[in-house]
């Protein structure tokens, strides 16, 4: 059977699977907020226990790939995912959403990685930055399903309902990739635990490693806070629009992450033999989107636009991992993404829980919902520029 049948869909079932449930919170907020009496600071927290235990994960993930392989470790953990959205659809309390919330996060953690595992096996490498952005898009289409899908949904399901659809999910793609992706010889299945350890160590020791670092940390992990959460409070309340209209500004970025990846994974590997090579793409990319941002956050008319924009742009971040990859050998390669998954994930975290709790210190102080928002997303863009400045400098000394 063709590798794209037996290997490609079954890991971006996955990744679909994977990007719904994190940006599904950001849809479901209003819902949450009223049944529960969350405060800013509450749903941050709450949103955030799923990127917790993601990012927490990552190192073991690393070894555990390298070790079994993507097909047996992933659909394993799939099973988490599913019981983590089953005691989320019958959750009622703060703590029981968030235990919830972060089995979901250990579930999927090893959506996109198991992916970029066996692809490494099953792909020559001038294929595998086409392959990251063809994955990518399948989470595109995860966060598409989350945006007005997922709104028009609502008063059918309930944000119950949707969690008792997405367990079902769960078990049918922990399924398929079980028995349909062929079983691939692990390289480092022969070294012991110490040895995968200084592997480990070896890629957190890595010059290179800490260029990319930042840059995953801030812009991927500030587009996931985003994305996941924050867009829609922050459209809501500072450019005053209805919740429809915020879910339709959650399905042009979902539209244009699509895009972003589709391009990618159809001419990315035609552009780095003309001499346009993937590190060239996510330098641009990144520039562009802290532009976006900055009018974002400065009140810049036609938000739609601009957000849809941000999305494009910013989804370039994803050619971080295949770019970093090459650099280490391919025995390295699922300890490489997770460590750079890690960081990632460690900022979506802290950007999404710190953005929540910026906001409620400042209301505590007296400053009005609009200038507590546009603050704390100015802090996120200054921490965001400096990162920027890191990559290109970093790259140039190289």
């Amino acid at each position: 059977m063709n590798p794209w049948l037996r290997v490609f869909l079954p890991f971006a079932a996955g990744y679909y699977l994977s990007y719904l449930l994190r940006t599904v919170n950001a849809v479901i907020a209003p819902e949450l907020t009223r049944e529960l009496s969350l405060s800013a600071a509450d749903l941050g927290l709450l949103t955030s226990t799923y990127l917790l235990a993601f990012g927490a994960f990552q190192i073991p993930l690393g070894i555990l790939l390298d070790r079994y392989g993507a097909r047996r470790v992933e659909a394993a953990l799939l099973l988490f995912t599913a019981l983590g959205a089953a005691l989320f659809a019958y959750g009622h309390t703060l703590a029981e959403l968030a235990v919830a919330r972060g089995l979901i996060g250990l579930g999927v953690s090893a959506c996109l990685m198991a992916g970029f595992k066996s692809f490494t096996q099953s792909f020559p490498s001038d294929r595998q930055a086409s392959l990251t952005g063809a994955i990518m898009a399948s989470g595109g289409l995860g966060a598409l399903t989350a945006s007005l899908p997922l709104e028009a949904a609502l008063p059918l399901i309930g944000w119950r309902g949707a969690f008792i659809a997405l367990t079902l999910l769960a078990g049918l793609v922990a399924a398929a990739i079980f028995f349909v992706v062929p079983e691939h010889r692990a390289e480092a299945a022969h070294h012991t635990l110490a040895e995968q350890w200084r592997g480990v160590a070896e890629v957190f020791r890595s010059r290179v490693f800490w260029r990319f670092a930042p840059q995953a940390g801030l812009f991927a992990g500030g587009f996931m806070a985003l994305q996941g959460l924050w867009a829609v409070p922050w459209l809501m309340t500072v450019s005053g629009a209805s919740r429809s209209l915020a879910a339709e500004h959650l399905f042009a970025m979902g539209i244009a992450m699509l895009a972003c990846n589709l391009g990618i994974a159809a001419l990315a590997t035609r552009l780095s033999r003309a001499g346009i090579r993937p590190v060239m793409l996510l330098s641009g990319g990144t520039a562009l989107a802290l532009v976006c941002e900055l009018a974002i956050i400065l009140g810049a008319a036609f938000t739609l636009p601009l957000w849809a924009a941000f999305g494009l742009f910013v989804s370039t971040s994803s050619l971080g991992y295949s770019v970093l990859a090459a650099h280490f050998p391919p025995a390295l390669s699922g300890r490489v993404t997770t460590a750079l998954n890690l960081l990632a994930f460690v900022g979506a975290f802290g950007l999404q829980w710190g953005i929540g709790v910026l906001v409620d210190a400042l209301g505590a102080v007296g400053l009005d919902p609009v200038a507590s928002y546009r603050i704390a997303f100015g802090a996120m863009f200054a921490m965001q520029a400096m990162a920027y400045a890191w990559f290109v400098l970093e790259g140039r000394r190289k």
